[in-house]
């Protein structure tokens, strides 16, 4: 259970008994009309999302939920990960254990109800006695394998309400019955009788027929269904059980100089642990000792690994592909990013589109609607004077083919689906309501530091006196790097870095200063060095050459910062260092584009530098010089003039507009604030993800459409053809049956979906 607003909390519950969409439409309803509780059920994930004031008792909500005729619990905690404790069940053991059931009657039925269904479609097997062995065979599937429909029914009926269980059950028993009544009280039981079976959709008499085949012929078609939802459902949350399975299990903790192997839940915030070659980090944390190359493609989807250092941040369930790291805890249990991650992923699988609401309250209203309709098409062909029987059959058909499975699973397959395919990319789509966005959005907003650049400052181009005419280039990193390798300044990190990266192990420098606001000077190699701001060199006596002094200039109107180099009493070389332009921002762009957005570049830098990082990448329209207060009236104004807007950023600075945004897509590589305000997170980093998000979401929504309409459609289709006599009650239950396999399956195909530059 979580605190939301002060005077709220907030819990999960998990139901049991819900059998479709109108079930969760009854509970919603019941927990809604307590005061101070709003709720969400959804069907597909079996859960209940509860806000509710703090005084009210989590045990009256279950009550509310028992009372309807459902059961309801808190999700169970972790399982124990001790070591030398004995293992439960696994996940998948579990979820084979709640299928056994629906799998045993499944076999029963199918086992039984064939020779039935064939026996009454074959005059051929129709033996002297068959109409008896029907009875025999069909009696188990109609009492034994549909019972939890009968059970269901009767809550429902125990509770003034009705839902497709209903249905089903009305249904079968009524063929049940009606053949019971023709076997023993009609002609249906003579010895040798006979009756042809039509596969076709023709209106039939059904005079002397008895209804057995149909009776386990829709148990068995309902129940296959039931079993291949089940399983394609937990299918479908497949990725999200990965994603919460990715972190690493045990631990190595520095406690008083020794060696500790402990079960990860027990870290805290500030233990310093031992990561291996080849180990998982255990949490959040930040490396205190050794450096190595990290794998984080499990959980970001980027294949190189990233090289940390002292200092460097990491993020738990990543890989150590390379040396020993000592690193010290910052975040821990459910504040790590994995566990934000599969949160989000939750949330978003239990959340509700639009269109799923809808689709909630059709099922609410449709089963008395069905039930009113089959009564009515009963009473007409009985008033028209076709008999009973096909009055009978009609209105059985009926019964079986309104049934809205497929509707209640339109949305919430695709959502689980969908979302769960994003987080194995990186993408983390926080709601349902997002997807809807996503199809409207024409205009997105990129903040420059960080979200198209790298937000790192990095050594971009070295100019050498007179075009090299005697200085090397090696030469003038080796000596620039070396004294800057000992500023703390992050230009000259930079700077050292770069020279580190071409010219490899840096010389020590003797009398290292720091002059403030100018500079470093120092001896390497026995030269007199000097590196820092033009002013610098002319505190010395030197001037720049008239090539350094263009290159400098040029670098400066483009938004570079210009760092002059002198050894020896002379000014030898300028380097240009910068936020440099991501590799993959360009390709992105383009992506974008193709999407059917146009990029607005936004900043606080100045126009100079804005303006070359958007002619870099193609951008051609630039709002710079920004205050962060500013960026929400940006926003504002964009979409004034009739836009929908998206913003990308990561910062704290980003928050408010990411908020303020039609579509805010946040970098996972950035702030907590900046994550938490926007409606799609990008763990990788990498602005080519942003079009890859909205391509997902866009698909997702195009799957849930195209559901909701052939769920729709198959109901509208149908009935009509079922109160006119012209569907037999087996072939409506077999069409219904598939009609909610074919929805699962349409949502399972997202799975396939891929990254563009995968």
């Amino acid at each position: 259970m979580t605190t939301t607003t002060p005077g709220t909390a907030q819990v999960e519950l998990a139901i049991g008994g819900m059998t479709c969409a109108s079930c969760a439409a009854r509970i919603e309803k019941k927990l809604n009309r307590m005061d101070g509780v709003e709720a969400t059920v959804n069907y597909a994930t079996e859960k209940a999302k509860v806000t509710f004031d703090a005084d009210i008792d989590v045990a009256d909500l279950i009550a509310t939920v028992e009372a309807t005729g459902y059961t309801a619990a808190e999700p169970a905690p972790p399982r124990s990960e001790t070591p030398g404790a004995p293992d439960g069940p696994s996940d998948e053991e579990r979820a084979d254990e709640e299928l056994r059931p629906l799998k045993q009657r499944l076999i029963t039925a199918v086992a039984l109800a064939v020779p039935v269904i064939a026996m009454a479609m074959v005059p051929a097997l129709q033996i002297e006695y068959w109409q008896w062995l029907s009875l025999t065979l069909a009696a188990p599937v109609v009492v034994y394998a549909a019972w939890p429909f009968h059970r269901a029914a009767w809550t429902n009926a125990r509770h003034g309400a009705a839902t497709m269980d209903t249905l089903i059950s009305v249904g079968t028993i009524a063929a049940f019955l009606w053949s019971l009544w023709a076997l023993f009280f009609g002609t249906a039981g003579t010895p040798g009788m006979t009756h042809p079976f039509e596969f076709t959709i023709a209106r039939t008499d059904g005079a002397g027929n008895i209804y057995l085949e149909a009776a386990a012929g829709v148990t068995a078609f309902i129940l296959a269904g039931r079993y291949f939802e089940a399983r394609s459902k937990r299918k479908a949350g497949a990725a999200l059980k990965a994603l919460m399975q990715l972190g690493a299990k045990e631990v190595t903790v520095l406690r008083g100089g020794r060696e500790v192997t402990v079960p990860t839940a027990e870290l805290q915030v500030g233990d310093r642990f031992l990561v291996r070659p080849g180990e998982k980090i255990a949490t959040d944390g930040t490396v205190v000792e050794g450096s190595s190359a990290v794998d984080a493609s499990m959980l970001t989807g980027e294949s190189v690994p990233v090289e940390v250092s002292v200092g460097d941040s990491v993020t738990g369930a990543t890989l150590n592909a390379g040396g020993r790291l000592v690193v010290e805890a910052t975040r821990v249990g459910a504040d790590t990013q994995l566990a934000r991650m599969a949160k989000l992923v939750e949330d978003a699988q239990n959340g509700k589109a639009a269109a799923q609401r809808l689709a909630d309250r059709i099922s609410a209203v449709f089963v008395p609607i069905v039930i009113a309709l089959a009564l009515g098409t009963l009473g007409f062909w009985l008033g028209t004077g076709q008999g009973l029987t096909a009055a009978f059959t009609a209105a059985v058909a009926v019964l079986i083919i309104a049934c809205p499975c497929a509707l209640g699973l339109a949305t919430p397959t695709a959502l689980m689906v969908g979302t769960g395919r994003g987080a194995q990319l990186g993408i983390l789509i926080k709601g349902p309501e997002v997807l809807e966005t996503t199809r409207k959005v024409d205009t997105i907003v990129l903040d420059k530091t960080g979200t198209v650049t790298t937000g790192r400052m990095t050594l971009l181009k070295v100019h050498t006196a007179g075009g090299g005419g005697g200085v090397g280039e090696m030469d003038v990193l080796r000596l620039a790097g070396a004294l800057e390798h000992a500023s703390e300044h992050p230009i000259a990190q930079a700077v050292a870095t770069g020279a580190a990266a071409k010219v490899g192990t840096l010389p020590t420098p003797e009398d290292f200063a720091n002059i403030p606001g100018l500079g470093v000077q120092g001896v390497v190699d026995g030269h007199a060095v000097l590196v820092g701001r033009e002013k610098l060199l002319e505190e010395w006596a030197m001037a720049l050459p008239a090539d350094l002094k263009a290159a400098k200039d040029t670098a400066e109107k483009a938004g570079r910062t210009a760092i002059a180099v002198a050894w020896d009493g002379e000014a030898r070389a300028v380097l240009e260092v910068a936020d440099a332009v991501k590799e993959t921002s360009p390709e992105a762009i383009r992506r974008l584009r193709a999407l059917g957005l146009t990029p607005i570049l936004l900043t606080g830098d100045n126009k100079a530098v804005a303006e070359a990082v958007a002619a870099e990448v193609g951008i051609d329209e630039v709002i710079a010089e920004v205050m962060p207060q500013d960026k929400v009236d940006v926003v504002k104004r964009l979409q004034a003039e009739g836009r929908s807007v998206a913003m990308v950023g990561d910062g704290v600075n980003d928050a408010a507009a990411l908020a303020q945004a039609d579509l805010g897509l946040a970098m996972g590589t950035g702030t907590d604030a900046a994550i938490e305000a926007g409606d799609l997170t990008l763990v990788r980093g990498d602005l080519r993800a942003a079009a890859d998000a909205i391509r997902l979401s866009r698909k997702t929504l195009g799957t849930i459409r195209s559901n909701l309409f052939w769920a729709f459609a198959y109901n509208v289709a149908a009935l009509p053809l079922a109160a006119a006599g012209l569907l037999n009650p087996m072939i409506a239950g077999a069409a219904m049956a598939f009609s909610s396999v074919f929805v699962v399956g349409n949502s399972l195909r997202l799975r396939g979906f891929q990254a563009a530059d995968k």
